[in-house]
């Protein structure tokens, strides 16, 4: 039997691509969602309230410390117990970005932490609103040295999208193992699937770092 052949290749292609499909919009969705999310909890950090910022440290460290396949099987399998039924596609991508939300939002508060609290005074000496000041001074600031860091995340939750296979969601490695179980052949299908998730991890890496480099521009960060 050949180790390696072509045929096999060019028959595994659809269900790749049809996995590829699935896998990027999942990454994408998921990873708006994480980067919506991380900022309102990062911000929600900030709270004056004590109760409340400790309230939401709690819940970002309870998601982080809590595997992501586990917040998966507890929506999709516990979830219809208490009547809760949510579709597979729903609860992947909203857990995908639940659970990254959680980490963005620490790379979002370091970046926040980490502005000159002299800011802050100038903005109050100039009589501008709480609003205004994270949305002109803050976040401007605060937002492009951690550009690296939510990148790697981005990628991050590229190469967890697998998890959701557990409930029944066809992504790409999912589409090559059921290629191999049809076919009784594994290694071009999963060989191709590596290679995919290598391309897009290397495309996304160098997408982040020209981000960086335009931010870096654009705000003048040194």
């Amino acid at each position: 039997m050949k180790v390696w052949d072509w045929t096999y290749v060019w028959d595994a292609f659809p269900y790749l691509y049809r996995g590829a499909v699935v896998t990027v919009q999942a990454t994408l969705l998921g990873f708006a969602i994480a980067l919506t999310l991380g900022l309102a909890f990062a911000l929600i950090r900030q709270s004056p309230n004590r109760y409340v910022s400790t309230a939401m440290a709690e819940v970002v460290e309870f998601i982080r410390a809590t595997p992501l396949l586990l917040q998966v099987f507890f929506v999709y399998f516990v979830g219809p117990q208490f009547g809760i039924v949510i579709p597979s596609w729903t609860v992947g991508i909203g857990v995908l970005g639940i659970h990254y939300a959680a980490y963005c939002s620490e790379v979002y508060r370091s970046g926040i932490e980490n502005v000159d609290g002299g800011q802050w005074e100038a903005s109050i000496a100039l009589n501008l609103s709480r609003i205004r000041t994270w949305r002109k001074i803050i976040l401007p600031q605060a937002i492009p040295p951690i550009v690296p860091g939510l990148g790697n995340y981005f990628i991050g939750m590229f190469k967890d999208t697998p998890v959701l296979a557990a409930i029944a969601i066809l992504e790409m490695l999912q589409q090559a193992k059921n290629f191999g179980s049809n076919n009784y052949r594994y290694i071009e299908a999963i060989t191709l699937a590596g290679a995919f998730y290598l391309v897009f991890s290397l495309v996304a890496s160098a997408m982040v770092q020209a981000v960086c480099i335009w931010l870096n521009r654009r705000y003048h960060v040194q």
